[in-house]
């Protein structure tokens, strides 16, 4: 059986794969052998500028074309590089390999045993992965969060004005505006994209120990840790770790899959909340012709991409929470469980990015039902018990929260004329009571968005 979308085992890389392919730059295995090479390419190169015996001939113009292998790096190129691992059985050795081959062609042979010169693998993996993970937040991932918080702002003044009934413990409560209901996700998106931003994107360069000993004992003369600093900072813009094992701690890793699955949170009660109302009919759905809500009921719409994205998110979290948990902790030095884990950074990403595209969609289909929040307001007269009780402490009139718990805590139904029969029978001022005759279910709002 042929590889194709209807035969992946993951849905990411089949019925999702036209939401996932762009991911596919960062975390396939393709990739991670192009950011390897790149990574080793820039490496050479920044050795080039050093004062080192043996280097100081090597034509700095001949710098573009290094650049170009992992620039025009192809998927012809990944194969070539499978091929070398099916007789070295190890990936990076691989890339080295295959480096050194493409120098031999170059003609630049003389100098190709200062490719991956005094390192193990762990300096490229844990460069290489951090660097795609940077590229892939920046061009994809934010990018695709940061879209949907605009889509959620632009309805929440959309709907900024429109009154409803809010439900605590699934209970009419004093009503709010439907805007900023919706405006709540976007401050709790933008609180945590401001924490996201605070988490550097870190690695790990210096040595099988991370002490640098090959570089130290081979050029004891360079600054070997100024040297490293600058390569990770300036070549490859990430976040050095000092004073490392063999491979990059992962607490700033932990902590960056930390905060995606609060986000992931909080998309989630969006996604339920957005269900909800539409279950209460707040919300009506565009229809498109075609469509089957239901293999039995066809009147149905469903809420389905609420749901998607619910799902997809839980997903996420799921291997958010494994990855941070696992990820920091290695034996001693180095053990190897993080290397097969690590392979699987984009899968959380990519249900993450399904879920975004879904509650996009949802969020496209919604109509306001504007009869049916406006009812149910109407049969909730009940809630304009709390304004009356505090403008009566205004007033200093007595017990006035136990006065309007035995008028609304009955069986009988609240409503407009029952409400101002008792204000009637009030021992207040006449002004006083047409200002609590006022006061109704659509206006008593308190402050809006501005």
């Amino acid at each position: 059986m042929e590889l194709s979308p209807l035969t992946t085992v993951s849905p990411i890389d089949g019925r999702y794969h036209n939401k996932t392919e762009a991911l596919s730059e960062y975390f396939s295995e393709y990739a991670l052998f192009r950011y390897r090479t790149r990574v080793e390419i820039e490496y050479f190169i920044t050795l080039c500028q050093l004062p080192l015996p043996g280097l100081e001939t090597f034509d700095t113009s001949e710098f573009a074309t290094l650049r170009k292998i992992y620039r025009d790096f192809s998927e012809k190129e990944a194969r070539a590089i499978k091929d070398i691992e099916k007789v070295t059985n190890h990936d990076v050795k691989a890339v080295e390999y295959f480096i050194k081959d493409k120098f031999e062609t170059l003609g630049l042979g003389e100098y190709k045993e200062f490719i991956h010169f005094g390192l193990t693998s762990q300096d490229i993996n844990n460069t290489a992965v951090p660097l795609s993970l940077k590229e892939a937040h920046e061009t994809a991932i934010f990018p695709a969060l940061d879209k949907l918080k605009k889509q959620l702002l632009q309805l929440a003044f959309q709907w900024k004005e429109i009154p409803m009934l809010a439900h605590t413990h699934g209970q009419p409560a004093s009503p709010t505006h439907l805007g900023k209901e919706i405006y709540v996700f976007v401050e709790r998106l933008e609180n945590q994209f401001d924490l996201l931003k605070q988490v550097p994107f870190s690695g790990k360069f210096g040595g099988a120990t991370g002490n640098m000993n090959a570089h130290v004992v081979t050029y004891p003369d360079i600054d070997w840790e100024n040297f490293a600093n600058d390569f990770m900072a300036h070549h490859l813009g990430l976040h050095r770790q000092k004073t490392t094992t063999q491979i990059e701690h992962y607490d700033y890793l932990a902590a960056w899959f930390d905060n995606l699955k609060r986000i992931d949170n909080i998309l989630i009660d969006l996604s339920r909340d957005m269900w909800m109302y539409i279950s209460m009919n707040y919300f009506k759905q565009k229809i498109k012709a075609g469509e089957v809500g239901s293999s039995a009921m066809p009147h149905k719409v469903n809420p389905i991409d609420f749901e998607n994205a619910e799902g997809n998110l839980g997903l996420a979290n799921a291997l958010f929470e494994y990855l941070a948990a696992k990820l920091p902790i290695s034996r001693l030095q180095r053990d190897l469980t993080d290397s097969t884990v690590i392979r699987n950074i984009g899968v959380p990403l990519a249900h993450l990015l399904i879920a975004v595209q879904s509650l996009e969609k949802g969020l496209d289909k919604l109509i306001l039902n504007r009869e049916k929040l406006k009812a149910d307001l109407e049969n909730n007269w009940a809630v304009v018990a709390e304004a009356i009780q505090n403008i009566l402490r205004r007033e200093h009139y007595p017990e006035p929260y136990e006065t309007l718990k035995a008028l609304t805590r009955t069986n009988e139904k609240m409503s407009e004329k029952v409400i101002h029969d008792f204000i009637d029978k009030l021992d207040v001022l006449e002004e006083v009571k047409n200002e609590l005759k006022a006061i109704r279910p659509e206006n008593y709002t308190g402050l809006g968005l501005a």
